[in-house]
């Protein structure tokens, strides 16, 4: 039987949760999520976790900080004068925004704070700065 190799396609259902076993995303109620190792689409802990799996295989894997989506970096929040936000909107923390870089990218943005006359965003990950636990089922190799 085969296993989960380096540059395979492969489909896996898994169940994301954090240390306090609160989930966060699971794929069990849709499709597997289908990826191809070694294109940077997962976080490195995933890819390097389901190597060697076998289909049908399930496996837990405790994602360390540093091999899902880093500490939370400081210098990605943000404090935004509220004179620069659209007028119609009306900001709340836990709001999602986008802000546009000169080059035309898109960087989505949670208000994290709201002051007097200025509201604080953070570009973090929302997961960064926690460790993850996946349990994962390898579906198929294709």
């Amino acid at each position: 039987m085969s296993q989960v190799k380096a540059n395979d396609t492969v489909k896996v259902h898994y169940t994301g949760k954090l240390s306090d076993g609160q989930v966060f995303d699971s794929s069990l109620e849709r499709e597997p999520l289908e990826f191809t190792l070694g294109q940077g689409m997962l976080i490195p802990g995933f890819e390097n976790g389901i190597l060697d799996m076998k289909v049908n295989e399930k496996k837990t894997l405790e994602i360390p900080v540093e091999q899902a989506y880093g500490e939370v970096r400081p210098e990605l929040v943000q404090e935004v004068p509220k004179s620069d936000l659209p007028e119609e909107l009306e900001p709340k923390v836990g709001m999602g925004l986008v802000s546009k870089t000169p080059d035309g990218r898109e960087i989505p943005l949670v208000v994290s704070e709201i002051k007097e006359n200025s509201i604080m965003v953070d570009a973090n990950h929302p997961l960064a700065g926690k460790d993850l636990i996946f349990e994962v089922e390898v579906i198929e190799i294709l």
